[in-house]
């Protein structure tokens, strides 16, 4: 099914939850909305599901506007952070219930819902209640109960928070691949970015209500079109620096104290004779070197595969990712050198890029 969001805006009074959404989600296509606590994300996928009703806009299920269908009518199924599971009732009287309520028959019902259980891996647990399952195992019966409706739309809300990080990596696998092996439409609200990049085909990534971009992760990695996005998506996060680009003997030079290297011609061109303008660049296209721009490691820290490097140059601060059988020290002088084709600028007062801005 094809969801199509049109000017979608929701307002308590004053309180702004969206300011004119447009997205146009494809068939089968899963989508992750991104963004920090309070961007309007889950505001947007409650309005999806018709939890919410839009103060304005329009909301397009393929070519029917569903902005006073009732919850129950547009065949929805969703996953909360918080499981929403019933105590009281066993695994396979969760999963089963959204059929109980559609007066499945009863024979039926018990092979829909067994079905559903294997393909989440608990099919074997069909008479335990929540109480009596690891968190992992709550959040497929969950999921299990959303696919047993065979739903048009599946709507998650942050459903792995409450997971530990290796569950979470297990989870997010699993639900990718149930996404594709199903083909339904998927949103999927997070404000972590590992979720968004390796499980959306694209992101919506959203600020203060406002839609700030929306491309596919590759893309919203290496052609960030704000700041906000490019320091948003990634990690480490890109570093930001304020500088000015001129041109010099036919090379771009992006300069402040202490700081000047040369830049892809294709890239400072853009960015040349404006001014301030802020340089962004990622840690990983930052390296040790013999020769470059001076610099001290202020903090080392260790994350297994790498030492990740706060390099303070001048009052500048710069993360690199190295390699840690080196053996920094804090306090040690370093050199840093600079991947010229992958540095990002931006306009200081709009935050647009400079690159990439339609």
């Amino acid at each position: 099914m094809r969801v199509e969001l049109e000017n979608l805006s929701k307002r308590w009074g004053n309180a702004v939850g969206t300011d004119s959404i447009n997205l146009d989600i494809h068939d089968g296509e899963f989508v992750v909305f991104l963004g920090p606590s309070g961007c309007g994300k889950t505001t947007t996928l409650l309005m999806i599901a018709g939890i919410y009703k839009p103060t304005e806009g329009f909301i397009r299920f393929d070519d029917r506007i569903v902005n006073h269908v009732a919850p129950k009518d547009r065949n929805v199924g969703m996953v909360f952070q918080s499981y929403a599971l019933y105590p009281h009732m066993t695994v396979f009287q969760n999963i089963s219930y959204p059929l109980k309520l559609k007066k499945i028959p009863k024979e039926e019902m018990q092979e829909q819902a067994q079905r559903a259980a294997d393909m989440m891996g608990i099919g074997h647990l069909m008479d335990r209640k929540p109480a009596q399952l690891s968190g992992g195992q709550q959040q497929r019966v969950a999921l299990g109960r959303a696919l047993v409706k065979q739903p048009d739309l599946l709507l998650f809300d942050e459903p792995l928070s409450n997971l530990d990080a290796r569950l979470r990596l297990t989870m997010r696998g699993e639900i990718k691949r149930l996404q594709l092996e199903s083909g339904i439409t998927s949103i999927y609200v997070t404000h972590d970015q590992v979720e968004a990049m390796t499980m959306a085909d694209r992101i919506a990534v959203m600020k203060e209500g406002k839609l700030q971009a929306y491309s596919p992760p590759d893309e919203l990695y290496d052609q960030p079109r704000t700041l906000f996005v490019a320091g948003f998506v990634g990690n480490p996060p890109m570093n930001f620096l304020d500088v000015e680009v001129d041109r010099e003997s036919g090379e771009y030079h992006a300069r402040r104290e202490g700081f000047d290297i040369t830049v892809a011609a294709d890239r400072g061109a853009k960015a040349a004779g404006r001014g301030r303008v802020t340089l962004g660049i990622r840690p990983e296209d930052v390296t040790l070197a013999d020769e470059g721009v001076p610099g001290e490691t202020y903090v080392v820290e260790p994350l297994g595969r790498d030492d990740l490097l706060d390099v303070r140059i001048g009052d500048a601060s710069v993360r690199v990712l190295a390699d840690p059988t080196l053996g920094l020290k804090i306090g040690q002088a370093v050199k840093l050198e600079f991947s010229t084709h992958k540095v990002q600028f931006f306009d200081s007062a709009t935050e647009q890029s400079l690159l990439w801005a339609d």
